[in-house]
């Protein structure tokens, strides 16, 4: 009996706004960058925040989400945090950023940047 595997889903889905936002960033980035990485590093006031930079070397843990403008690495120890969620970019008249919807967040802070699981 053969048996047949299927492709496994991104743990995280962008929008195509999000996926042409890292097209720019890749297109602009410095020497040396291989793609951007998000990760959810303790800050804020409600203990996590979403973080992207530039990254230069692949981490073996680090989940890896090929786009059509450049890769998109999520760090191994927030993989678990950001499962299910949503990457957008988001421009109005008064900010530009990463917007994310995620069903894992139980709670957030008031003004928006940080959350808690």
């Amino acid at each position: 009996m053969a048996t047949t595997t299927r492709a496994r889903p991104a743990a995280l889905n962008l929008t195509p706004t999000a996926e042409a936002r890292i097209a720019d960033l890749m297109a602009n980035a410095p020497e040396g960058a291989i793609g951007v990485k998000l990760s959810t590093p303790r800050r804020g006031c409600s203990g996590l925040a979403y973080s992207v930079d530039y990254v230069t070397t692949a981490d073996s843990f680090d989940e890896r989400i090929d786009t059509p403008g450049g890769t998109l690495f999520v760090d191994g120890g927030s993989i678990l945090y950001l499962i299910g969620s949503t990457m957008d970019w988001v421009e109005d008249d008064f900010t530009a950023g990463f917007v994310f919807q995620n069903p894992n967040a139980k709670g957030s802070c008031g003004c928006g940047e940080s959350f808690t699981v």
